[in-house]
């Protein structure tokens, strides 16, 4: 069977009927996300299937509302102010199936599915994507979107390496297309070429080759990150991408900034490419840690760094 017919079949599975999506007024946004920030969302919804992600954004249209795409929640912060118009949140629609075939563990995803969940499939199966997959938080369509990867140096080590084809719903026109990931526009920690469509699901596939003592390599590298990372606090994950020749975490620490604090937010002790919220920091807190760090590593290293992370919501 070819990934074409595969996903063909497959793609007739999705599920396209459903009720009304429900949409809400007034809902904050702090508790969808890690860092556990932000204000509230004017309109709200968490569609589970793709025919409510449509529902939702017609009722948009027809609001004449500006539409925000939520995913996990790893890699935001949201605005003390709140967003305007509808957030989207995608955590719901969630689901997967599997099919082996020609060599390949092939994996249909829905957008909300948890990167821990392909952690498991490809665990059980004792393939090599499970050991990149175990160091990433967040869902499959924020995986996509910013091309999810980690510092080590593994394979596969981004989602570009596993993404063979993706479906979007057009905001506009609220239809439905598939894009080959070969004809997707991959770059670090960004993907595109899908315009501005929304990602509701991923097919992804892998060689069946087994690699023996994965499950010891990801328990390692899942200590590795407890012992080196503040997991137990609210944080967006690495907050800068990593220079080329360098990295973020280390070029902040020789700053001096770890431990560097405005109201609750924090640069962490443990990792100071982590800022985590103590307690009720806020978006603004966040932002001038931000903008500190950003100045101080130029200042003392000439080094330019860029934030991994969206800004959502009003203008603080």
């Amino acid at each position: 069977m070819t990934f074409q017919s595969w996903a063909k079949r497959l793609f007739k599975n999705t599920p396209k009927r459903s009720e009304a999506v429900e949409i809400q007024e007034n809902i904050s946004l702090a508790k969808w996300t890690w860092w556990k920030i932000g204000g509230p969302a004017d309109f709200f919804c968490t569609p589970k299937t793709v025919a409510e992600v449509q529902e939702a954004l017609q009722f948009a249209k027809l609001k004449n509302l500006p539409v925000t795409v939520l995913g996990g929640g790893t890699n935001v912060l949201v605005s003390d102010l709140g967003v305007e118009g509808l957030v989207i949140c995608m955590r719901e629609l969630r689901g997967t199936e599997i099919e082996e075939r020609g060599g390949r563990i092939w994996i249909r995803a829905l957008a909300g599915t948890p990167k821990s969940e392909l952690t498991k499939i490809f665990l059980r199966k004792k393939l090599a994507p499970a050991l990149f997959m175990c160091g990433l938080p967040g869902d499959v369509g924020g995986g996509v979107v910013m091309n999810a990867g980690i510092g080590e140096n593994t394979v596969p080590r981004e989602f570009c390496e596993l993404v063979d084809a993706i479906e979007v719903v057009d905001r506009t026109t609220f239809k439905i297309s598939k894009i080959k990931g070969t004809d997707m526009e991959w770059s670090y920690r960004h993907s595109g070429g899908y315009s501005d469509g929304i990602v509701v699901q991923a097919w992804l596939s892998w060689p069946l080759e087994m690699v023996a003592d994965i499950g010891e390599k990801v328990k390692q590298a899942t200590q590795n990150r407890i012992a080196r990372q503040p997991l137990t606090q609210p944080s967006c994950g690495s907050t800068f991408k990593n220079p080329e020749g360098a990295k973020a975490g280390a070029l902040i620490e020789q700053a001096g900034l770890k431990g560097f604090q405005i109201g609750d937010a924090q640069v962490s002790t443990k990792h100071a490419n982590f800022i985590v919220n103590l307690k009720n920091a806020r978006s603004k807190d966040v932002k001038a840690i931000i903008e500190k760090i950003k100045s101080e590593v130029a200042s003392q290293f000439g080094c330019q760094l860029q934030t991994e992370i969206r800004f959502l919501g009003r203008e603080e």
